[in-house]
């Protein structure tokens, strides 16, 4: 394994191929050809890049719900309730977490007690298992694009599957699926892996087949600050780019700070375009999504709705093409299909009433644009200078050093030394910078924004601010007072 920045010829791709689908038995089921042949056949409708790129041209904010389960039936039941009684205008396929360790041999258990209960065992659909003819089976069965979310550190036999099998998107990437979801995998070899299902899907785009790639926004989704989360989506974006992906999706998770929020998304569209033009990528497609808070939720129903309408309200005024919606149950567990389909419903008609009025340009949005632009090219220049212009080697000695540090990833390859905490107005700032590369300014402003709110609260400016923050929206506040 030799990774580099650098597009993987057909010889290195079509030779990494032959590992990759034997990996499982189902692998034997792609046929690359036919595959060409059968996703050309995609309506417009169903192609998942082709309604990201329609919804942004209209102006409007898509929504699509987080859902799967592990038997075919039970699945395209699941999402066509989605799609008829909740209004998604997108379906996922959540991915269940044994393939996401690549262990389809306690898969194949979880698929056998399934069918013996009649009911899914597993949380998520299993589809490198149920392979081509089991995945194409869902694309058949429903009426909407399907797009794969998962956590996988080694996606490259599930890229393989689900692209042949209809579904025109895939979530995540070589960082973003690999600190928050995984212990002792490396960084160099998520890299690696994911260059593989991003050539991929710039080989069907050479084949004239769009195919969306999205990068997972939130990272842990606990108190991320933006340009932590920013930087990240950026790296994972032009890496993508390289292996000829045109149709790019950039994430960003809520913090719950309304004017930061909708900085957050204005800074990632403007600036990774900025990016892709410097390293000369002027053909790819820029879209964005924004998740709802990611964080813990109320457990009573009325209270959850507000948090889902908070993330709802801040999507559509930031103008994201597309929203991640949560579930009324979010603290109770996986939640039914009817809570699934109330919380589409709910973000839904708050789009609906939302549409076309966008956050007018402030001082205060302006200050919070620039504060997270600032903060993240620090961070990407530095990744960029430690790899001698080689973003993925920059990457993975930038993530051994701090310079990007996620807010509790359970990597152990995650330097954690960087801590964040809510300012006075609930915005999240850095209270503990570790290794990042900041300019002072921007040191003295993060420790300036903190000391308001220890003045306002009269309290020190230290840890248990963290603790009283991840806590906080559960409890009904989105600010951890004392």
């Amino acid at each position: 394994m030799k990774l580099k920045n650098k597009k993987l010829s057909e010889d290195e791709f079509f030779n990494l191929r032959k590992e990759v689908l034997s990996q499982w038995p189902t692998g034997s089921e792609v046929d690359l050809n036919e595959a060409v042949d059968y996703l050309k056949k995609v309506p417009e409708e169903m192609n998942f890049a082709k309604k990201m790129r329609k919804a942004k041209e209209e102006g409007i904010t898509l929504a699509q719900p987080r859902a799967g389960v592990g038997l075919i039936d039970k699945h395209i039941e699941l999402m066509n309730y989605l799609s008829e009684e909740g209004g998604a205008d997108l379906l996922p396929c959540t991915i269940d977490s044994y393939t996401r360790q690549n262990r389809y041999k306690e898969c194949e258990i979880g698929i056998e007690d399934s069918i013996k209960e009649n009911r899914s065992l597993l949380n998520g659909f299993p589809a490198v298992n149920h392979g081509v003819k089991g995945c194409r089976q869902v694309y058949e069965g429903v009426n909407k694009p399907l797009q794969a979310r998962h956590g996988t550190p080694d996606s490259r036999l599930l890229s393989e599957i689900i692209h042949a099998s209809g579904w025109t998107s895939n979530e995540g990437g070589g960082i973003s699926y690999n600190i928050p979801y995984a212990k002792n995998v490396s960084i160099e070899k998520t890299l690696y892996d994911w260059q593989y299902c991003d050539r991929l899907a710039g080989f069907y785009e050479e084949q004239g087949i769009e195919i969306n790639r999205e990068p997972f926004g939130p990272l842990t989704g606990t108190l991320v600050p933006p340009s932590t989360s920013n930087a990240v989506a950026i790296i994972e974006g032009l890496l993508a780019a390289e292996q000829g992906v045109k149709s790019i999706t950039l994430g960003y998770g809520q913090g719950g700070n309304l004017i930061q929020d909708v900085a957050a998304i204005k800074a990632l569209e403007e600036q990774f375009e900025i990016y892709l033009e410097k390293f000369g990528f002027n053909d790819c497609y820029v879209t964005t999504v924004f998740h709802q808070w990611m964080g813990g939720f109320p457990e009573d129903e009325a209270k959850a709705f507000g948090v889902i309408s908070m993330g709802s309200i801040a999507a559509a005024l930031a103008g994201a093409t597309k929203v991640i919606v949560k579930t009324p149950h979010e603290a109770h567990g996986i939640p039914s299909k009817e809570a699934n389909a109330a919380g589409i419903r709910n973000t839904k008609m708050n789009l609906s009433i939302y549409e076309g009025q966008k956050m007018p340009m402030s001082r205060e949005l302006q200050e919070e644009i620039k504060i997270i632009k600032s903060e993240t090219d620090c961070i990407i220049k530095k990744i960029l200078e430690l790899g001698h212009g080689d973003l993925a080697l920059g990457t993975v000695k930038g993530i051994e050093m701090g310079i990007i540090d996620v807010p509790f990833g359970p990597s152990k390859f995650n330097l954690g030394k960087m801590m964040p905490a809510r300012d006075n107005q609930g915005a999240i700032r850095y209270l503990l910078t570790g290794n990042l590369p900041f300019t002072k300014e921007i040191l003295d402003l993060n420790r300036r924004k903190l000391e308001e709110r220890g003045k306002f609260e009269n309290r020190k400016v230290d840890f248990k601010m963290t603790i009283d923050d991840v806590y906080a929206v559960s409890r009904g506040k989105l600010i951890g007072r004392k």
